[in-house]
């Protein structure tokens, strides 16, 4: 269908704003609308991970180091209706590890806003409702099984996905203020200018980029605390991601300078930066969104990485790219496998993102029907 004949059929597009035509072409994509009610989920659960984890991220219990996850049941004849069967634990002596199973004789109940432990939702509102948990207070309630410790394996991935998603947010904002800093100089006044930030951007592109990482993580100093190493970090992957924005940020600067709107507003006397903000930057912001929702899977998977290989944050603090790194040895393999589900939860939260991004960069280019 042409777009004369979308016209005539549906001539309110006629006066439609630039979002209004590009979320109508992105709720086409199926799959994208429902990645992005996915990733809203995985922001909400870190917004709120305090009340939706059933235990806070340092709980534990050394009786259930390395205990299986639990499988919630329902009965319709007796009580309780929603529960977990316990189990009994034994050492083995030529493992060393505990062996555990199943005792169908023990049963806690399941409830939802049930009371454990003490928090502070934002550290500003103290609760101690937790979405779901066991009804009695400290009885073994672990849907992913336990680490070494006994620390519930749920509650730390829903704490692990504020530090993990919020990097990727705060790196990619840094590296759109950098690219659409230098991008947008080199694009709007070209010449020496251009070639200079061009230089520069070959220049970091050229560096390999997991020696590049961990040259920086190794600089961050081993005394900072986990505000600071977060912070750093997130500067780091801002340092090495603005390249790849700052590239289309200049080329779309180049496509759009010598148009008649960009003429009349210089012709009019608008001074450079009013010329770029009010009438250039507007003119492709969809395509600078899609860049940056295909950016923050790459911020995610760099912090994964650094902190996967003891570069990153450490512990206490908890992040998905932590949780894997205490996960890597082989007797965890082995023994509990269960605690390779934060590596799970990356791959869905970088699918999810990039679905969503795909979608964005389709909806906003001008050439599809």
């Amino acid at each position: 269908m042409t777009t004369v004949e979308v016209l005539e059929t549906e001539p309110e597009l006629a006066l439609a704003s630039q979002r209004a035509l590009v979320w109508r072409r992105f709720k086409r994509n199926r799959l994208a609308v429902v990645s992005l009610w996915i990733v809203g989920l995985i922001y909400l659960t870190a917004a709120f991970c305090e009340f939706l984890a059933p235990q806070a991220q340092d709980t534990y219990a050394a009786d259930r180091a390395f205990a299986p996850p639990q499988v919630v049941k329902i009965s319709l004849t007796s009580s309780p209706r929603v529960f977990v069967n316990g189990y009994t634990g034994k050492a083995n002596p030529e493992t060393l590890l505990r062996d555990y199973a199943v005792d169908k004789s023990q049963r806690y109940g399941v409830r939802l806003f049930a009371k454990g432990d003490h928090y502070k939702l934002w550290g500003l509102i103290p609760s101690d409702r937790h979405l779901i948990g066991p009804s009695q207070p400290g009885a073994p309630f672990h849907l992913l099984g336990t680490d070494d410790q006994g620390r519930d394996n749920l509650s730390r991935i829903i704490y692990g996905a504020r530090i993990s998603m919020s990097v990727g947010l705060i790196g990619v904002a840094a590296a759109l203020i950098l690219g659409l800093l230098l991008g947008g100089i080199s694009g709007y006044f070209g010449g020496l200018t251009d070639g200079i930030v061009q230089r520069v951007i070959e220049f970091f592109m050229s560096i390999p980029t997991l020696p590049l990482w961990l040259g920086l993580a190794a600089a961050v100093p081993p005394g900072w605390g986990a505000l600071k190493t977060y912070f750093a970090i997130t500067l780091i992957l801002s340092l090495i991601g603005w390249t790849g924005l700052a590239r289309v940020i200049r080329s779309r600067f180049l496509q759009i300078r010598g148009e008649d709107f960009v003429l009349a507003a210089e012709l009019d006397g608008a001074r450079w930066h009013r010329v770029v903000g009010r009438h250039m930057l507007p003119a492709f912001t969809s395509h600078i969104i899609a860049s940056l929702t295909l950016a923050v899977p790459g911020m995610i998977l760099g912090e994964t990485a650094l902190s996967f290989l003891g570069l990153g944050l450490q512990a206490p603090v908890v992040s998905w790219g932590v949780l894997l790194g205490e996960a890597q040895s082989i007797r965890v393999l082995t023994a509990a496998p269960w605690l390779l589900a934060a590596g799970a939860a990356v791959v869905i939260a970088v699918l999810a993102l990039n679905f969503v991004g795909d979608g964005l960069r389709d909806a906003a280019d001008p050439y599809e029907s």
